[in-house]
């Protein structure tokens, strides 16, 4: 009869601390969601207050209509003729300035487009006739061009698909805060300190939104700031082929259609708050007065 196996300590069938020590932890990095980076979200921000920025300074015209039409003796067609040159000089920008960011990259594209208009604004603080207030007016309109060119292909850099309406929602919220924002404070600064002052303060923010710019973009892979997580999760979008696309080719589309009709629609009203409604209002105020005001009585 042959001898019964030894039957081994329990020590040796019970795993060892240090072989339950790598299963647990195995089991930890399994179990538990690998967290996401939120540095795309400081980018957001970025837009954002570029956008806000742009949006000051391109109404601090309206807010300090009356103030400039005092000391340079404008009529309201002449103020017009601003706005004009403005939105002529945008509409002209829209069509280069996208050109060029496409071509040198959003990071410099922007940082010339910011410098420009920023410039172009505290010129206005030195003009001295209508003819140097519409050349600024001009050379702003031009610049100020490229904040939306810019700040779409930034979302399209440093965000999935997924979450690009909502970023894009984010940074838009700045045309409404710059609009808020400058009927508060300009009027306070150009009582206080001047018109010219008030051109050159708003004009000197887009320098220190450069500053801010140039230290924390760059492309999403070649950010330190970045974790690999949030860039898998930037890049999880499939490829898409990328070419060249002739402008006649979008006619047959009915999104460009729907997107003409309602720019043509929405802009108008838009623009009418931004720089018309300086006008409408004190000619309101002014016709208010006259009609509250109490009938004079002559006495013989």
């Amino acid at each position: 009869m042959d001898p019964t196996p030894p039957i081994p300590p329990p020590s040796a069938l019970a795993p060892s601390s240090s072989l339950r020590s790598v299963q647990a932890a195995d089991a930890a990095s399994t179990s538990a969601p690998t967290r996401i980076g939120n540095f795309r979200w400081v980018i957001c921000a970025l837009l954002l207050f570029g956008v806000t920025k742009n949006y000051m300074d391109r109404q601090l015209l309206g807010v300090l209509k009356t103030t400039l039409q005092h000391d340079f003796s404008w009529n309201d067609i002449q103020y017009g003729h601003l706005v004009s040159y403005f939105q002529i000089a945008y509409a002209a920008g829209m069509l280069l300035v996208g050109r060029l960011i496409d071509r040198f990259g959003t990071r410099a594209g922007y940082a010339v487009a910011m410098t420009f208009w920023s410039l172009a604004s505290m010129a206005h603080a030195a003009a001295g006739s209508f003819v140097s207030f519409a050349a600024a007016r001009f050379a702003l309109g031009f610049g100020e061009a490229g904040v939306f060119p810019a700040s779409i292909k930034s979302v399209a850099e440093w965000f999935p698909k997924k979450e690009r309406a909502f970023a894009t929602g984010i940074f838009n919220a700045g045309t409404s805060i710059g609009a808020i924002v400058t009927p508060l404070l300009a009027p306070w600064m150009a009582s206080r300190w001047g018109w010219r002052s008030t051109f050159l303060f708003t004009g000197a923010l887009g320098f220190v939104w450069l500053i801010f710019w140039l230290l924390l973009y760059r492309k999403p892979h070649e950010h330190p700031r970045v974790s690999p997580a949030e860039l898998d999760y930037i890049r999880s979008d499939p490829s898409e082929s990328v070419g060249k696309i002739k402008w006649s080719a979008l006619l047959p589309h009915r999104q460009t259609y729907t997107f003409v009709v309602g720019k043509f629609l929405t802009d108008p009203i838009w623009w009418f708050y931004l720089s018309g409604f300086p006008i409408f209002s004190s000619a309101s105020m002014v016709s208010c007065s006259q009609k509250s005001a109490p009938p004079s009585r002559s006495f013989t």
